[in-house]
């Protein structure tokens, strides 16, 4: 695999940055606003999620009606999501119809309407969301892991919080977007077939009345350990979820940490589902990964159980973990590197998913990784480096969060 990548930085200090594609009739692009969950001010859980709904509703001289009719004939596949240090959004779409799509995408937000009315219409829908995580306990559960393992601010709820939702206010929403879309932060990305010339001169066009701006300063971290988190449910299922310490993306030893989670997590062939799950038949759903911010990472795991087996999961679970680092065969690091590469071979063929990828490659090195780069590290790793990192990184001081009708004794462990 060979592939070219392009990058221009605009005055106001924008990245674009281009993946072209060969044989595709498509393309795909993002920006990634620094106006993330962590961002949020302090009290506004949830007003980015917000803010995701809110400027969709009318921008420029276009209502909501009108704004969504052209979206919708331009034939855009749209997503949308909120994480720790960036609100992205972006589509993907046939390509001769990306010029009309980024001047639609420059009004969405460079000029959104904000009226009160449609305010409150995105605001019930983030509450909405976090709602409904009663009625999904395994979602629910992931997020507070998350939240209790990073350190704050980086673990702040992706979805929100109830009561910092009702006391959000139009203007205190309006002053958020104001203060967190500074496009010298934000990062514009497309992958598949488009001209990297046209694109930068109409997106230079475009946000040339952006000015340059300071950049936001890094975290001041706590770091936190051996949490855990009960939260009461009469329901017939136990949710168990636990996260470890590990090396963040930028470090050495982040591909030896990868196939190491993939030896405990890849597949039904693996560590967890074969130890937990088949042999013992402790739980109905089993699985690990690696969950990686710039600033910290983890490996994390989920599983669902009934409460009488609970405690046993959890005690084999991180049995599991310990063990790892007692001895790993070739077969296992072949597998695991197998099915890493395996689902680098499927990001590759998807332009969405390669914008989002040279995207978050700048923003975590300062630079994009190549898919020869990235197979090359993975190849290079062996059951010598894998069993040294883990020496080196010894699995302890889990947080844990679980859902069910009773707790769980985690002293043992």
């Amino acid at each position: 695999m060979s592939e070219e990548y392009d990058q221009h930085i605009l005055d106001n200090g924008m990245a674009i940055l281009g993946e072209p594609m060969e044989g595709v009739a498509s393309v795909a692009y993002g920006f990634m606003l620094p106006a993330g969950a962590s961002l949020m001010p302090e009290g506004c859980s949830g007003a980015a999620n917000v803010i995701a709904d809110w400027i969709f509703r009318g921008a420029g001289d276009r209502d909501s009606r009108q704004l969504g009719d052209e979206l919708d004939g331009l034939g855009l596949q749209r997503a949308s999501s909120i994480g720790s240090s960036f609100l992205s959004m972006g589509a993907a779409l046939e390509a001769n119809n990306i010029a009309q799509a980024l001047e639609l995408y420059s009004d969405i937000v460079q000029k959104p309407c904000l009226t009160d009315e449609r305010f409150e219409l995105a605001r019930q829908l983030a509450m909405d969301n976090v709602l409904s995580l009663d009625d999904d306990p395994r979602h629910k559960v992931m997020l507070k892991l998350r939240e209790q393992f990073y350190p704050s601010p980086l673990g702040r709820s992706t979805v929100g919080d109830i009561s910092e939702l009702e006391a959000l206010t139009a203007d205190k929403t309006r002053q958020i977007i104001r203060d967190k879309f500074n496009f010298s932060q934000t990062i514009f990305s497309i992958a598949g077939k488009y001209n990297f010339d046209g694109i930068c001169r109409q997106i230079e066009d475009l946000f040339s009345g952006a000015e340059k701006r300071e950049c936001q300063t890094d975290f001041s971290l706590q770091k936190k350990s051996g949490v855990y988190l009960h939260i009461d449910n009469d329901g017939a299922q136990a949710h168990i979820a636990l996260m470890t310490e590990t090396v963040k993306p930028t470090d050495d030893d982040y591909y030896n940490a990868r196939v190491a989670v993939s030896v405990l997590s890849g597949g039904m062939s693996a560590r967890l589902f074969t130890e937990v799950r088949e042999k013992r038949g402790l739980c109905y759903a089993i699985g690990a990964k690696y969950h990686g911010l710039k600033y910290a990472a983890g490996i994390m795991c989920y599983a669902g159980t009934t409460p009488d087996k609970a405690q046993q999961t959890l005690d084999v679970v991180i049995e599991q973990f310990n063990r790892l680092r007692e001895g790993i065969t070739e077969e296992e690091i072949n597998r695991a590197k197998v099915g890493l590469k395996s689902l680098l071979i499927l990001q590759s063929e998807s332009s969405s998913s390669r914008a989002g990828a040279i995207a978050s490659d700048y923003y975590m090195f300062g630079r994009v990784r190549s898919l020869d780069e990235i197979r090359r590290r993975i190849e290079s790793t062996t059951v010598d480096s894998v069993l040294e990192f883990l020496r080196k990184n010894i699995f302890k001081d889990f947080t844990i969060v679980t859902i069910g009708p009773k707790r769980l004794d985690i002293d043992s462990n």
